[in-house]
């Protein structure tokens, strides 16, 4: 369903009111003062993440932020505050940027953060999206969409629970038994929760979902409030051992690589190639962006989460001082015909997302916005753009040692891979130890193929062939454009022009047909624009792509119990998707909340081809 943005109002006093649950969205008598009162000090904070490596609390309504940015900055001032901060909220009508601004200016005192979350305030989407804030040490998750279909979707254990929405008499449905069961799946061995609520129902749902409750003292005007815990016992914290061999530096192995630093991990990295990203991450420019459907289906979904998790990385990456080529000059899907205009207008509408992210425009505008004539309308995704692959991956190589150890073993063939006392070896071919640790990921592209332990996933190579068009500065087309091909805009006097998609052809030369090809696409989007370019003479370059059977990434583990785990069949969308699903394993191995939803996460799962494979 689209998302429909609060709208900003004001009851009588001042407060801040919700026109479509008719409620306030905090105490009159404080906003401040009731999240430290219910919500922190009802979940016993901050004593409780004192001396903790992970913390995780879970919302069940984001709000104006408030909670969070309470949370946050009493987090912050502790000392003996956890190593990291998990914050998993949930929100049917999330605030604009700029109604967050408003709203926040009324609390100076959390200016800096709110400045820095406001910063980083994400499109407003349907589904999970997650934010990476103060240097890394705080994740903030959000769920954009209904809290009962949400909660569902989450895969973490929660350490503190705050029960917090309009009255149950304005919004029952968050007060329901569903919610208490998903709250109480969600939560750790000895999870508390709080809410302002003592109403007879919701001490009956909490009740019957595991909670032990007690009454205490409410914030000024409530006179009371409840407090309850997840009576199981708690068992000590254990940390994973933090060492990984990653085999690949593609996008796939870098992106993991950093990931992995950020959390402390220390990393070696190998690769057969002389640099990082010369495999088929080796492009001169890749598309960044989403692929939308009428339903809304997985492909569309994981699309668009990868693209604005991707965007999101490469300007943290950017922040600090790591910068890869990459420029949001905007993406024009043209239409092949007039049938598919209208089913791409239909999609739109259908999916009503921001218009700085995705609109519809018709062939005037498309031209105006390429610079060049278009046949057809169809999809701006204005948050779009392209990417220098091979530059990214060195970006993420940087910031990861800036993390963490990390030891890049380049110009290495890695042979055979072997489990031996429970560390994973890389051997060459002459039977010496490239490297060796306790977990071992797979990122080798199409070359994955050649690890018997990998043998379970069906991987395809696709070869895809790139041609370099020669291109005057500030030329036309001004952004990338698509329609069953690319071209990119000039970068450094080149342009990109792709790709070809064969299966099972391992012919690494330069085909002039394959360039031919390319041109007739060209040509189908933009009229005039293959003229004066001859196949024969063009420079290009071919990769080999890994490709799945579903066309989706398999991602995750091979072998719980001796830590093989594996990132492939990314096909055409490497770019779109290594970024998010590097998190997302990367997550998996430390026990942090995942950022995908459950649906997506089994439908990229590793090992979901095994039954049929047997």
């Amino acid at each position: 369903m689209p998302l429909f943005p609060a709208r900003l109002a004001f009851a009588d006093d001042g407060t801040p009111w919700s026109e479509a649950f008719e409620d306030v969205y905090h105490s009159a008598h404080g906003a401040l003062g009731q999240v430290q009162h219910v919500f922190l000090a009802g979940n016993d904070l901050p004593q409780r993440w004192k001396g903790r490596e992970r913390f995780v609390i879970l919302e069940t309504g984001f709000g104006l932020g408030l909670n969070f940015l309470a949370t946050w900055a009493a987090w912050r001032a502790d000392a003996q505050r956890s190593t990291r901060l998990h914050f998993v909220s949930c929100e049917l009508h999330p605030f604009t940027r700029e109604d967050l601004v408003t709203l926040h200016a009324r609390w100076p005192e959390l200016a800096p953060l709110a400045t820095e979350l406001q910063a980083r305030w994400p499109v407003l989407a349907p589904g999970l999206q997650r934010l990476h804030l103060d240097g890394g040490r705080v994740t903030l998750t959000l769920y954009f969409g209904d809290a009962r279909d949400g909660l569902g979707q989450l895969t973490l254990r929660a350490d503190a629970i705050y029960l917090d929405g309009f009255s149950p008499a304005r919004n029952p449905e968050l007060w329901s038994e569903h919610i208490y069961s998903q709250l109480a799946r969600l939560s750790a061995p000895g999870a508390t929760v709080a809410t302002w609520s003592v109403a007879g129902h919701v001490r009956k749902g909490l009740r019957n979902a595991g909670f032990v409750l007690e009454k205490s003292p409410g914030f000024r005007g409530k006179r009371q409030m409840l407090r309850g815990r997840l009576n199981v016992a708690v068992p000590p914290e254990t940390a994973p051992h933090r060492h990984a061999l990653i085999i690949g530096a593609g996008i796939a192995g870098c992106s993991v690589a950093e990931r992995l630093a950020a959390r402390g991990w220390r990393i070696d990295l190998i690769d057969a190639a002389a640099g990082p990203g010369q495999g088929a991450s080796g492009n001169h420019a890749g598309v960044l962006r989403p692929l939308p459907s009428l339903d809304d289906n997985r492909m569309s979904r994981l699309t668009r989460a990868g693209s604005l998790y991707g965007w999101q990385m490469i300007a943290r990456l950017r922040r600090d001082g790591f910068a890869p080529r990459a420029e949001a000059c905007g993406v024009l899907h043209v239409a092949r015909d007039n049938a598919q205009e209208g089913k791409m207008r239909k999609a739109v509408e259908a999916l009503g997302l921001p218009s700085t992210h995705l609109r519809y425009v018709e062939a005037k505008e498309a031209a105006a916005i390429a610079g060049c004539a278009v046949r057809h309308g169809g999809w701006f995704f204005g948050d779009s753009g392209w990417v220098q692959p091979p530059s990214l991956c060195r970006a993420l190589l940087d910031s990861a040692s800036a993390s963490a150890p990390l030891h890049t073993h380049l110009g290495a063939q890695v042979d055979r891979i072997v489990h031996v006392a429970e560390h994973w070896e890389a051997i060459a071919a002459d039977g010496s130890r490239i490297a060796a640790a306790p977990t071992l990921i797979l990122a080798a592209g199409t070359g994955i193929r050649s690890f018997p332990q990998a043998n379970t996933l069906p991987v395809v190579s696709a070869r895809g062939q790139v041609s370099l068009l020669p291109a005057k500065a500030s030329s036309p087309p001004r952004v990338v454009v698509c329609c069953g091909g690319y071209i990119s805009p000039e970068i450094d006097g080149l342009r990109c022009a792709g790709a070809t998609f064969a299966v099972d052809d391992d012919d690494p030369t330069l085909r002039p047909a394959d360039h031919a090809e390319n041109l007739a696409k060209l040509e189908s989007m933009l009229p005039g624009a293959a003229q004066g370019f001859e196949a024969a003479k063009l420079a290009g370059r071919v990769g080999f792509r890994p490709a799945s059977p579903d066309r989706l990434p398999m991602v995750g583990a091979l072998d719980v119990g001796r830590k093989l785990f594996a990132l492939s069949g990314f096909g055409a969308r490497g770019l779109v998707w290594s970024m998010l699903v590097a998190e997302h394993l990367a997550s998996q191995l430390e026990g942090d909340p995942l950022p995908l939803e459950r649906d997506l996460a089994d439908a990229i799962r590793a090992g979901r081809f095994e039954a049929t494979s047997t």
